[in-house]
Order: C-alpha cells, then sequence, then structure tokens
C-alpha cells in the first residue's frame, strides 16, 4: 500500500515537473524559433534577417532608445553579428536622385537596399523583409512592452 502510494505520488511530481517545463519553454520561444516556424526559414535566415533588421534600427535609434530594444530582446548581439554585410555601399548615392520621385528619403532608400540585400545574401526575397517585421515587432512588445516596440518600430519606418 505504501509502496503504490509512493509510486502514484513520484508519477505525479514527474507529470507536474514535465507540465510546467513544456509551458515555462512554449511560453518563452525565442525570436529565433518564432522566425522559423511561422515563415518557414532556416534558422540561419531568421537569426540573420533578425539581425540586419536589428542592424537598421540600431544606425537610427539613440544609444539609450537601442539599448531599451536591446534588453527586451536576448540574444541580439549574435543576430546582429549574424547578418551578412551590405555588398552595395554608396546606395544612397546610385539612389538619391530617384527617391525623392517616389516621397522618400534618400536614407530610406538605402536602408531598404541594405535589408534587401542581406536577405538576399540569406537566399531570401526582399519581400520577407515585410513578413520578418510584425513578428519581430509583436516579439519585442511581448518582451518589453508596447513603449519598446513603438520605439523599435519608429526606426524601421
Amino acid at each position: 500500500m505504501k509502496r503504490s502510494l509512493l509510486i502514484m505520488s513520484v508519477t505525479l511530481m514527474i507529470g507536474i515537473m514535465f507540465g510546467v517545463n513544456t509551458f515555462v519553454l512554449a511560453e518563452d520561444l525565442g525570436l529565433i524559433q518564432l522566425l522559423s516556424s511561422n515563415l518557414g526559414v532556416t534558422e540561419k535566415q531568421a537569426t540573420g534577417g533578425a539581425g540586419s533588421i536589428f542592424n537598421v534600427a540600431k544606425q537610427k535609434l539613440s544609444a539609450d532608445d537601442f539599448a531599451q530594444v536591446a534588453k527586451a530582446v536576448p540574444g541580439i548581439d549574435n543576430m546582429m553579428a549574424a547578418a551578412p554585410k551590405p555588398k552595395s555601399e554608396g546606395v544612397t548615392g546610385m539612389l538619391g536622385g530617384a527617391s525623392s520621385l517616389f516621397g522618400g528619403s534618400a536614407a530610406s532608400v538605402d536602408k531598404a537596399a541594405n535589408l534587401s540585400g542581406s536577405f538576399s545574401q540569406l537566399g531570401m526575397n526582399a519581400g520577407m523583409v515585410n513578413k520578418f517585421t510584425p513578428i519581430i515587432l509583436d516579439y519585442v512588445k511581448s518582451k518589453g512592452g508596447e513603449q519598446t516596440m513603438k520605439i523599435l518600430q519608429g526606426a524601421l519606418l
């Protein structure tokens, strides 16, 4: 009797521990896994693509604002380091005149061209930038709050 009670207690404890661990892991699904599973991209593509987006944001944000974003994204430094380096420097000069025709600044054209080039180097088309961005913004909002998400969003627009 005592032995069966002990076995049931141990089984119950293991079940509880397993259930709690599963819940914690599901709740804290990392950004890279979210991008990979939602967009069907490889881990390398997810890491490099997110890093490219964060690199662009860092260029536009103050040090304090970027630090707030970085605090909400574990592993952001690794993501940024994994981002491909843009091959086409000076895109602003080549497209600066054209950008005014479309109502955009040369810097926004340069940013879009750099992201497009980075995603291309990762084997993805430029349209994937628009698929990555909402997932990244939602992730930052869930980890850092509405204000942090708005800071990042402002840098990416």
